[in-house]
């Protein structure tokens, strides 16, 4: 074995941010990370690995009993994103499912995601020379730190983590421990197998576990470029793994953070002000009860606290007080917001996204159509209301919260604290529900500052009410579209809308009319919200899929086309055409319904996956909508836990059908009026459909899942109850148009 192929097994010095330049050996552990940089593989924090355990890397450790730990730099809120990370490693490494667990990455510069954005960028790198990654990896880990952090959304889990870093983790971790099996017994590499966490000689009978070897594994440089598997020699990816945070959620033992309990700590609970930007004017304490428990009243200018020993005592006593507000943007309501919309759409001045010939002269010679859309302010609704809990002790602060970039909260509280980022340390918890709502960072920093007052550790709840007021929702746009159809075609498409700037970048917005249309024009008009906006799941796809699925239906009318026909002919991607073909022979597409029953279609590709779905419905003479079926086909690229899978899209359809039947956030006088679930319904489980959902097999690279599955419930929906109404539905909730779920 050359030497160059070999490190020094000398230990370096450890500190909190280690770099493992030297082996790492510690008892009989090691660990082994993803980044293909030579700095970025030796980073990893000491407090990742306990007793035996080593970070000899960054996200995955070996125990001496062949327990296999799986870091990811993403959140885990119910999307079993964790479990498939570990799937894709642990299929490279040949490791034991059995033996495999998850952890989620520490809030440290070290787990920052570099392999997200190196993936989206330069994707698979094929032809990269692996001199080369050394200095690529860096770059991204500069550039990711700044912009990425440890960020989960976009359903960039499993399509760039996965895809992009995981497989090369488990990869380079196999290559490194059959070196250190061949070297223990002085024989070829290639004349070993790897399996289930056991690397055997098959020509001795000699076997040796993963574990057994860490110490010896630890002395080999990562290969920064490994041989990848083929997908036929797949054993635990495409396969259904239970989930692994299931069991402790299933028992009571998972800590969401409603559940954190901190030695001393006391509850607040929070008053924000009514309309955006309004400060404290005065804060009457004279009608407030005195209770046992009760703690202090805090006057932060522009939110109010109550501490207690209780969350139920800090919320009596907050609504006992008389806070009274001025300032703020008082003025803003839905009509304004709207009335601007239509302004900048009438001032027809827009920024081109996609044009290709004349449109003018093909909607002239054909047969036209014209449609204005108008979608609201969405809330998250997440069914964990925010809460953060923060103890300070002298220029050292620890942190207990559900976010879904832990990096980017940590920096947030240490810019409140006027700490270095490297003196506050998160605690990473379940999330109750995320969509966008946690990557935010108010509800970590307006905890820290509540903290800053106080000489305990404090829990922060979010009431319901609060959350709902306070949120960063999807933004409320408007639409207009143009069209024509000759001869069963569509010649042209116009589209401008209102782009309210939802944070998602453009690199990833949905701009493009998804059919072939030789004559487009799309052009947008950037209308900043006058309220917080953000991320919201499936973000932009949303309302697009909405607007073009809608009036594809009505090109589709407009050309005497069947819409399922229609879309089929109008693209000539094989893999829309098939997830389409595929849709109509499982929903039985144009069977005969029973009577007010309508059957509609909508298809979006978001996030490197294509879904398309048709719904069944009926509407009562009264106007009662019940929604009795969906089928979902769904080409997801390469699927990696098909049951997790199928979690995800069902739970997409019940979140997409939620915000279609009742989803609206209103502004009168610059505030909020739905305020709770009374003012803004959930699907329950007494309506919800049945559901089908059916998977392509497919070998292309894995896309997302986590929010594909939304953008085309709406138009599907919408579609189906104008089969039966003939009434076409192009503003929301369907409840505008006199129309109820029943």
């Amino acid at each position: 074995m050359s030497e160059q192929n070999r490190k020094s097994s000398s230990l370096g010095t450890w500190t909190r941010r280690s770099f493992l330049a030297t082996a790492g050996v510690v008892g009989g552990g090691l660990a082994l990370g993803i980044t293909l940089s030579p700095d970025r593989l030796k980073m990893a924090s000491v407090e990742a690995a306990t007793g035996d355990e080593v970070m000899l890397n960054t996200w995955v450790k070996i125990a001496p009993d062949n327990q296999i730990t799986v870091f990811f730099p993403h959140s885990e809120m119910g999307q079993g994103a964790g479990t498939g990370l570990a799937q894709m490693l642990a299929e490279e490494m040949e490791a034991d499912w059995d033996n495999v667990t998850i952890a989620q990455a520490p809030a440290t510069e070290d787990y920052i995601n570099s392999d997200l954005g190196r993936g989206y960028v330069i994707g698979e790198g094929a032809n990269i020379p692996a001199f080369m990654y050394p200095m690529i990896d860096f770059t991204f880990l500069q550039i990711a730190g700044g912009l990425v952090g440890q960020l989960t959304g976009g359903s960039t889990a499993i399509r760039l983590t996965g895809h992009h870093g995981m497989r090369r983790a488990g990869a380079a971790a196999r290559e490194m421990l059959m070196q250190a099996a061949a070297a223990k017994w002085e024989v070829p590499e290639g004349s070993l197998t790897a399996r289930d966490s056991v690397i055997t000689h098959d020509a001795s009978g000699l076997s040796v576990t993963f574990g057994e070897l860490a110490t010896g594994a630890a002395e080999f440089t990562p290969n920064l470029k490994p041989a990848l598997k083929s997908s036929s020699e797949y054993r635990i990816v495409g396969r259904s793994k239970p989930r692994l945070d299931l069991p402790a959620k299933v028992n009571g033992t998972a800590a969401f953070g409603i559940d954190v309990t901190v030695p001393g700590m006391v509850y607040a609970t929070i008053a924000l002000p009514p309309s955006r930007g309004a400060l404290v004017a005065s804060v009457d304490e004279s009608g407030l009860t005195q209770r046992v428990g009760l703690g202090r009243v805090l006057n932060l200018g522009d939110v109010v606290a109550v501490t207690a020993d209780s969350y139920w005592t800090a919320t009596r006593a907050l609504q006992e007080l008389q806070i009274v507000w001025e300032g703020g943007q008082t003025e803003v309501s839905s009509d304004s917001v709207r009335a601007q919309h239509n302004a900048d759409l009438d001032r027809g001045e827009f920024e081109v996204m996609d044009e290709e010939g004349d449109v003018s002269i093909a909607i002239a010679s054909g047969t036209a159509l014209q449609a204005a859309f108008d979608v609201p302010y969405l809330a998250h609704a997440t069914m964990e209301p925010m809460n953060c809990t923060v103890a300070l002790k002298g220029d050292q602060a620890e942190i207990w919260a559900g976010s879904q970039n832990m990096l980017f909260a940590r920096n947030a509280a240490a810019e409140t604290l006027g700490l270095e980022p490297a003196d506050v340390t998160m605690h990473q918890v379940y999330l109750g529900g995320g969509f966008g709502r946690r990557a935010e960072k108010d509800f970590v920093t307006v905890a820290a500052r509540i903290a800053q007052e106080m000489d305990t550790p404090v829990k922060v709840i979010w009431s319901r009410e609060t959350d709902m007021a306070n949120d960063t929702y999807r933004p409320a746009i408007l639409s207009r579209m143009e069209g024509a159809v000759e001869s069963g075609r569509i010649t042209a498409v116009r589209h401008h809308y209102v782009d309210a700037q939802s944070g998602m970048p453009d690199s990833e917005r949905p701009f493009a009319f998804q059919y072939d249309v030789p004559n487009r024009e799309i052009g947008r008009v950037i209308c900043p919200s006058p309220i917080p906006v953000g991320t919201w799941r499936a973000v932009d796809f949303t309302q697009m899929g909405f607007f073009n699925e809608t009036f594809m239906d009505e090109l589709a009318e407009a050309a005497g086309a069947d819409p399922l026909g229609f879309r089929i002919k109008h693209t000539s991607d094989p893999r829309i055409r098939a997830v389409l073909e595929r849709l109509g022979q499982i929903a039985n597409w144009g069977s005969n319904l029973p009577d007010r029953h309508g059957m509609g279609v909508a298809m979006v590709k978001s996030f490197e996956s294509i879904v398309a779905q048709a719904i069944q419905a009926s509407v009562t003479e009264d106007g009662g909508v019940r929604v009795h079926k969906v089928w979902s086909v769904v080409d997801c690229g390469r699927l990696i836990n098909p049951s997790a899978g199928e979690a995800q899209i069902t739970g997409s359809v019940i979140y997409g059908l939620t915000s279609a039947l009742w989803g609206e956030i209103t502004l009168e006088g610059g505030a909020i009026q739905q305020l709770n679930f009374p003012d803004y319904p959930m699907m329950q489980l007494a309506t919800a459909p049945k559901q089908e959902v059916h998977f392509i097999a497919s070998d292309e690279a894995p896309g997302g899942l986590g929010e594909p599955g939304v953008p085309p419930v709406t138009p599907a929906l919408t579609n189906a109850i104008y089969a039966v109404t003939r009434d076409r539905i192009r503003s929301l909730p369907i409840g505008k148009h006199g129309l109820h779920a029943a």
